[in-house]
């Protein structure tokens, strides 16, 4: 528990909540109610063991702080998350209604495990250890099933290592969802390149064979769309997208606009993962910092996939 005043609330609850929720108590030393419901935050807090941080701000004090909330009686807690206020109560609630508030927001302890293990799989990764970062990400989903990002890193390393049938049981809950998240529909369709290059017997066809068949009838889409698979396998992405292109501009709905879908997925793949805490640096939810036209023209990736959007916008309109 932290007293704040105006002097440290940006630190010790603004930046902090960026990392942990902070839940702020608003109280006075005068009040009875306030009195009862400290005790019982303090030992949450500690129960909970670094799961949210607690905060107190005495509402005669620190008026200003206390205005800026709208605080109008005391106790009154305002839980914050990356910077913002999400929800909160006011009066001395008993330990078991403070227990149910804290656990719609608050991480589980699963949760906090599996973000550890994530961290971890992300240093082993960096330095080449590929099995390891699997075991890793595979007990941070364990952990917590419902951790998307561990979830997506998981498939990802799965499909570049070759373990198709695991990535593809993996994706099967996200992809049962509605509507069905992108990340998780671009990894399926990464997927499908990399089987089709398997099991199809394109798979082993050379550039030129595919441009041959596609000379002798430019609306070929599936041979068109086959040399698409091939290169996404081969991590070829941007011809990848041009022949996908092709697809588009001559019939947009082919094949339940497969061509359009499958370019969204690749621009997805290659879409840089968002900060994991709110950006306050000027950064767009892809990433990327918005630091006008030299930083994009610094970044080859950024400046290809801003690119292929506009080419996709002019085509779809």
């Amino acid at each position: 528990m932290i007293n704040v005043t105006v002097q440290n609330f940006e630190a010790e609850v603004i930046a902090a909540s960026m990392q942990t929720p902070v839940l702020v108590d608003f109280w006075a030393p005068w009040c009875g109610p306030c009195k009862s419901l400290g005790p019982v935050l303090e030992q949450l807090e500690t129960e909970y063991a670094g799961r949210f941080k607690l905060v107190k701000i005495d509402s005669d004090q620190e008026q200003q702080l206390a205005a800026a909330f709208g605080i109008r009686s005391i106790p009154t807690c305002i839980l914050l998350k990356n910077g913002q206020p999400v929800d909160g109560f006011a009066g001395a609630l008993p330990a078991g209604q403070v227990r149910q508030f804290l656990d719609k927001h608050v991480p589980s302890e699963g949760a906090l495990v599996a973000e550890a293990e994530v961290s971890e799989a992300e240093a082993l990764i960096e330095s080449g250890d590929t099995q390891a970062a699997l075991a890793k990400l595979a007990d941070a989903l364990a952990q917590d099933p419902a951790n998307d990002d561990a979830r997506a890193d998981y498939v990802r390393l799965l499909i570049a290592t070759g373990a198709y049938e695991e990535a593809a049981a993996t994706l099967q809950e996200p992809l049962a969802r509605e509507p069905r998240p992108l990340r998780f529909d671009a990894l399926r369709r990464w997927l499908d390149a990399m089987q089709f290059v398997e099991k199809d017997e394109r798979g082993n066809w050379p550039l030129e064979q595919f441009d041959a068949k596609i000379a002798d009838n430019k609306r070929d889409f599936d041979t068109r769309f086959a040399k698409a698979q091939v290169l996404m396998a081969e991590g070829n992405w941007a011809p990848a997208m041009d022949e996908l292109l092709d697809i588009i501009l001559r019939d947009k709905t082919w094949n339940d606009e497969m061509a359009r879908k499958t370019y969204v997925a690749i621009l997805e793949l290659l879409t840089p993962p968002p900060p994991k805490t709110a950006a306050a640096d000027g950064k767009s939810a892809g990433g990327i910092e918005l630091t006008g036209k030299a930083a994009m023209q610094e970044d080859p990736q950024a400046a290809l996939l801003s690119s292929y959007r506009r080419k996709l916008s002019m085509a779809l309109n």
